[in-house]
C-alpha cells in the first residue's frame, strides 16, 4: 500500500514541540500526522515507568474505549522482549496476531481493528515506552516502519517528561 510523503507531517510534529501545554501537544500532533501519514483508528501511547516496572497508558485517540492513566505491572511477554527490550517495530497483520499478543483482543476487534503497529519509543539505548497505532486487518507493513520510527524520535521529548514527572 502507498502512503503519502510523511515530510509535511514530520514538519508538523516538530513545529508541536515548540507550543506550550506539553507532552499534550505533542501526542496530539503525533496522533494527527501519522493518521495522516501511515493511518490508523485506535492510536494509543504507553509509557514505561523503568523503576517502578509498570507501564501506563498516557494517550489515546479513543479514550472511551482505551482511557488513560493508571499503572499495571510489566508483563515480559515475548512482545515485550522484542519491542521494548530489542528496540524492534512489531506488526500484527490479523486477529489471530492480535488475540496472540494481547489479551484485550476482543475490545480491539470490537473497533474495527484487526491489525496493529507498535514502535518502540528508544532514547539512550532504551525504550521509554511505544506508540501504537491500530488499523482494519492487513493494513500495516514494513513499507511504514520507517516513517513511524521518525515519528517515535520526535516523541521522546514528550516520553522523557512523563517518566521524569512520575
Amino acid at each position: 500500500m502507498t502512503r503519502p510523503d510523511p515530510a509535511p507531517q514530520i514538519a508538523a510534529v516538530a513545529a508541536a514541540a515548540a507550543l506550550p501545554g506539553q507532552p499534550a501537544a505533542l501526542f496530539a500532533a503525533l496522533d494527527g500526522a501519522m493518521a495522516a501519514a501511515i493511518g490508523h483508528r485506535l492510536f494509543t501511547i504507553l509509557v514505561i515507568h523503568p523503576g517502578a516496572a509498570e507501564s501506563q497508558r498516557y494517550y489515546s485517540n479513543m479514550p472511551e474505549a482505551y482511557p488513560v492513566g493508571g499503572r499495571k505491572p510489566i508483563n515480559p511477554t515475548h512482545w515485550f522482549r522484542r519491542v521494548l527490550d530489542e528496540g524492534e517495530c512489531y506488526i500484527g497483520r490479523t486477529y489471530a496476531d492480535i488475540s496472540d499478543v494481547f489479551f484485550d483482543h476482543e475490545l480491539i476487534r470490537s473497533l474495527g481493528c484487526e491489525s496493529v503497529l507498535n514502535v518502540p519509543v528508544r532514547w539512550n539505548g532504551r525504550s521509554l515506552g511505544t506508540i501504537n497505532l491500530l488499523h482494519e486487518a492487513g493494513f500495516y507493513g514494513e513499507a511504514d516502519i520507517q516513517a513511524a520510527r521518525t515519528f517515535a524520535a520526535l516523541a521522546v521529548p514528550g516520553l522523557l517528561e512523563v517518566i521524569a514527572a512520575g
